[in-house]
């Protein structure tokens, strides 16, 4: 079996100490594939949606800063904001790819930043080979939660994006016997535990979910919370087409709204219908389980 730490080094840039994992790509395939993660990962979450697409060329998936235990943006005095992360992102395409052509896959809350990257930035638009969003969005109307809990989420993110009550949160709230408790109490009812089979794997899924809530920077992560409740990017054009995979049926988004507000911004919207069930599973441990991610339309266009 491939052990994922074989291939994860440390990242520097932009005066921020994370980790990058890359798979060299296999004999003659010739695809840079740049893998972003969203809002509840880290690289080992998505090791196996690596291995899998690895299959189709080079894998590079960086941490953003404030996720998977990189150091937060608030290190060098800039909030976590969509355009502080797009201005990031633009410098590690530039310094990782140059003038060579990338595809990008974004997953989830990440396509917020690639999207501002490529509004900011629209002379990297020219290297993009194919742009995937996976259970993407790009306005805050593309939230199907109902409106209460999205208020409430928004209000959270607002308290406790500051130092103080992040510090509260993170070391009261955040305890692995709280979150334990947690989905204790809820059982296999809640959404990430109703498939797990076995104690054994339940508990498996319960250490990740305690182990990626406790990674990543309760400020960074309070803070994009709130915003993505008011994120609206469909004030500037992308000449780019985008292939959008979604799930019929996904819990947070409503998929004909992200249709129409992608289609504003992007030359072109190609929608590719998966079967994963819900949203973001909680392990993707190999590649086999990350197939639901690369469904078949999607493996011809990166064959």
């Amino acid at each position: 079996m491939i052990n994922n730490k074989d291939y994860i080094s440390e990242l520097n840039i932009s005066k921020l100490r994370g980790r990058m994992l890359h798979l060299p790509a296999p004999a003659k395939k010739n695809r840079e594939i740049l893998l972003l993660y969203g809002h509840h990962a880290s690289l080992e979450r998505m090791f196996g949606i690596a291995t899998n697409l690895n299959r189709y060329g080079a894998v590079t998936i960086p941490d953003l800063p404030g996720f998977g235990g990189m150091e937060s943006l608030h290190k060098i005095g800039l909030a976590p904001t969509v355009d502080n992360f797009a201005d990031y992102l633009a410098a590690f395409v530039k310094l990782r790819y140059k003038n060579k052509k990338v595809t990008i896959i974004s997953m989830s809350f990440s396509f917020l930043i690639v999207t501002r990257m490529l509004q900011k930035y629209p002379r990297l638009v020219k290297n993009v080979d194919l742009l995937v969003s996976s259970v993407g969005f790009v306005h805050h109307e593309d939230f199907r939660l109902p409106m209460y809990q999205q208020m409430g989420l928004r209000a959270l993110g607002s308290v406790f994006q500051y130092s103080l009550p992040a510090f509260m949160f993170r070391y009261t709230v955040l305890q692995g016997p709280v979150i334990r408790g947690f989905y204790a109490l809820f059982g296999t009812t809640h959404s990430k535990m109703k498939d797990s089979r076995s104690k054994e794997v339940k508990n498996q899924r319960v250490n990740t979910e305690i182990k990626l809530w406790q990674v990543n920077d309760v400020r960074t992560r309070m803070k994009t919370m709130a915003d993505m409740f008011k994120a609206d990017l469909c004030d500037k054009k992308i000449n780019l087409p985008v292939h959008h995979v979604f799930v019929n049926g996904d819990r947070y988004f409503n998929n004909q709204f992200v249709e129409q507000h992608m289609r504003i911004i992007y030359n072109d919207f190609i929608g590719i219908e998966t079967d994963i069930k819900g949203h973001m599973p909680s392990i993707v441990a190999t590649a086999k389980e990350a197939e639901p991610f690369v469904p078949s339309k999607l493996k011809k266009l990166l064959k």
